[in-house]
């Protein structure tokens, strides 16, 4: 059995991952061959093991530099009735983005109190189910959610955070931007004032405090640490002029994830380290109390502990060009190469620890030419019939998946001490039609 560290891959796979003794790449104890055989392919798997860990690793980071810090995950990297409940075991809060994500969360028997409500074009149904349900916090966003909300929420008494954007630019792709100057999401600083005077002018309002995210998928500290600095000042204004007293400040979540062996985020604790100490110092220097504090991390929860797997089928040479490697899925699963560009490892899971030889395209099976998984990577000779293993899938791919050219999206199952159990089906002819009226 080959040593784990003979393969540097793996080091971007699930914290169980490992070759058995059948030679094959194993997570959570279970082999991926014939977790692909009983369940077929494109499959997702995921390392339970591997996200209570890093949900564990969050909390204790945090909480042991700033008792009290609420870690509330957010569900938009991956959503599932199975998440939710390990969430839920592991005490998190939940960061929701719809009313969707609302329902779906409500409906595996979340605490309704611990789930707080962002996103930048609430409805006005989306605002009346959280207040039915009496969720945590609505994260305002903008002016016009903010006079929504007054007039829907009647003789309720709503506990609201407010978005602020802090124009500061994160560093990382442009579709993760969410807190530059140039951004749907968050109040514009223009707009700073006007929000603040009319959340604390409103009778049915408790502006419990402050939220900001400047991004997602962040390698620096630097972008958190502006960001504090501009929350901070502001927060210090506003309780000088109103006497407002910030109770709550989210700083929202963007830690970045390892997809590649050779670029490695900076680890929790680091981020942990110079978030708290800012902010102290900074409270400290501006005689403001210090807050309550919510992180709210996604991407860096699930990320590597997902693997996409995958049957290889038509190897295709173009002689002095490229050979493409189709497998049986692609972007209508996994669409973040063609959106981000992004840049993942694979291994070929049933003999992992061969040498690699040749450099491959990764494509799937969709009609579009953008529909590419990797664009190069040195693999072992590939044959069709081999189960190819994706890393760092765990994130964005399954909630942004389609059902493009009619596909039915994967399976999904959970493997921890080696037991598998399905959390989620793989699509049927049925599911893709019942919608269509006759």
């Amino acid at each position: 059995m080959a040593a784990k560290n003979s393969i540097p891959r793996l080091a971007v796979f699930p914290q169980t991952a490992e070759v058995n003794k059948k030679g094959n790449l194993a997570i959570g104890g279970c082999d991926t061959i014939a977790l692909a055989e009983e369940y077929g392919t494109p499959l997702y798997v995921f390392d339970e093991a591997d996200i209570r860990n890093r949900c564990r690793e969050f909390k204790e980071e945090f909480t042991k530099r700033y008792p009290g810090t609420i870690v509330s995950y957010s569900p938009k990297a991956f959503t599932a009735r199975a998440m939710f409940k390990l969430v839920a075991e592991e005490g998190l809060d939940l960061d929701v983005v719809s009313g969707g994500e609302l329902a779906f969360a409500l409906a595996s028997g979340f605490a309704a109190k611990k789930i707080h409500f962002a996103g930048n074009n609430k409805s006005g149904e989306e605002l009346e189910l959280a207040l039915r349900e009496g969720i945590g916090h609505i994260v305002v966003d903008n002016l016009p959610e903010l006079n929504m909300l007054i007039k829907i929420a009647g003789r309720k008494k709503v506990d609201i955070l407010l978005r602020l954007n802090p124009g500061i630019d994160p560093h990382t792709h442009q579709y993760n931007k969410t807190g530059i100057a140039d951004s749907k999401f968050g109040l514009p600083k223009a707009d700073w004032d006007e929000a603040v005077q009319t959340a604390l002018a409103a009778d049915n309002l408790n502006v419990d405090g402050l939220h900001f995210h400047v991004g997602s998928g962040l390698f620096e500290y630097e972008p958190y640490l502006k960001s504090l600095d501009e929350v901070l000042a502001y927060a210090a204004a506003i309780r000088q002029k109103y006497g407002f007293r910030m109770n709550l400040l989210s700083i929202g979540g963007g830690f970045g994830a390892q997809y590649t062996v050779d670029a490695v985020p900076p680890p929790v604790a680091s981020f942990a380290g110079a978030i708290i100490e800012r902010l102290t110092t900074r409270c400290r220097e501006l005689k403001l109390e210090t807050p309550k504090l919510m992180i709210e991390p996604g991407r860096k929860i699930v990320a590597q502990a997902g693997v996409a797997l995958y049957t290889v089928g038509v190897i295709k040479n173009i002689p002095g060009i490229r050979t493409y490697v189709s497998v049986d899925g692609g972007m209508g699963d996994n669409i973040r190469q063609p959106m981000y560009g992004a840049v993942q490892e694979a291994l070929v899971a049933n003999r992992p620890a061969a040498k690699d030889t040749r450099t491959v395209t990764i494509s799937g099976k969709y009609c579009e030419a953008g529909d590419v998984l990797i664009k190069e990577i040195k693999l072992p000779e590939l044959k069709a019939g081999d189960i190819l293993a994706i890393a760092g899938s765990g994130a964005y791919c399954v909630p942004m998946s389609s059902n493009y050219n009619a596909a039915f999206r994967p399976a999904i199952v959970f493997m921890k001490d080696g037991r598998a159990r399905l959390i989620r089906r793989r699509e049927t002819l049925e599911d893709l039609t019942r919608r269509d009226p006759d």
